[in-house]
């Protein structure tokens, strides 16, 4: 039997219980660990890092997909659990790692991979983020997050979930929901619903901005206090020393209303209005 079918009693045998500390739910449905296979696009000429294994589940459709898996795990109670189930594969390496705190670039040698995870939902921003940021060699991540994340993910402007995050993903990847997982699919079960999002990063950012610093210096900015008009938010915020005057001359020099706010700007507006400030 795999893993996915027998998670109640391999979590009986060895006396586990989820840790709410580390923000763990157990994936159990064998359709939706298809369907993440599936939409991360490995194949046996690909190297995958998955971040918080758990038991092995996702792991063990992973190592049949691909050359060979990386499966990192903070959570040291799981290592032999792990090793366990874990056991028969062959291009399988387990990491009891802080994702946060580990070079992904020492571990695949810079060589190119792809992420595959189930992540911890009260982590889940600082680890897609510091993925995206970071000077490594992925080509695309694959993560199941909570619905909400994922729709902030993917949002469009002028709707509630549009915000930094929706911009900071779009600058660096294209991404796009997969599915919806409901609560049942996880054990224990969560309290909310999830989505399973695919991040095809992008070889060259879909915008230009000569700053780029600057340019999510305004993001945060204009959503830090996102009721306020941009110009308010923008000439309020500490991280940066502009005056209202100047913000409506860039503004207007894009063609932009004075009462604009931030959630009606896109990623390109966003872009022209730090290189009209830069400069």
């Amino acid at each position: 039997m795999s893993i996915a079918g027998d998670t109640h009693s391999i979590l009986k045998k060895h006396g586990f219980s989820a840790s709410k500390r580390f923000g763990q739910n157990f994936l159990k449905d064998r359709s939706v660990l298809e369907d993440i296979v599936r939409a991360s696009g490995i194949s046996r000429e690909d190297t995958v890092v998955e971040i918080g294994p758990g038991l092995g589940t996702l792991t063990e459709y992973l190592a049949a997909a691909a050359g060979w898996v990386y499966a990192i795990e903070v959570d040291k109670k799981l290592i032999p659990i792990l090793q366990e189930n874990l056991s028969e594969l062959d291009n399988v390496q387990i990491i009891n790692a802080d994702i946060l705190k580990t070079d992904l670039n020492r571990i695949t040698e810079g060589k190119p991979f792809r992420v595959v995870a189930n992540l911890p939902y009260y982590i889940t921003t600082p680890i897609i983020m510091n993925l995206l940021e970071s000077d490594i060699n992925c080509r695309s991540i694959t993560v199941m997050v909570q619905k909400e994340v994922g729709d902030r993910m993917t949002a469009k402007p002028r709707t509630k979930e549009y915000g930094a995050l929706t911009l900071a993903v779009g600058y660096h990847a294209k991404t796009t929901i997969v599915r919806k997982v409901p609560a049942g699919c996880f054990v224990p079960a969560p309290n909310v619903d999830s989505v399973v999002v695919h991040m095809e990063i992008y070889d060259e950012k879909p915008v230009r901005v000569k700053d780029e610093k600057l340019l999510f210096e305004l993001i945060r900015g204009a959503f830090n206090q996102r009721r306020k008009t941009l110009v308010n938010a923008l000439a309020g915020y500490a991280g940066l020393a502009l005056s209202k005057e100047r913000i409506l001359a860039a503004l207007e020099e894009i063609g932009e209303k004075a009462t604009v706010r931030g959630e009606e700007l896109s990623l390109q507006r966003f872009a022209e209005l730090a290189d009209i400030l830069q400069s």
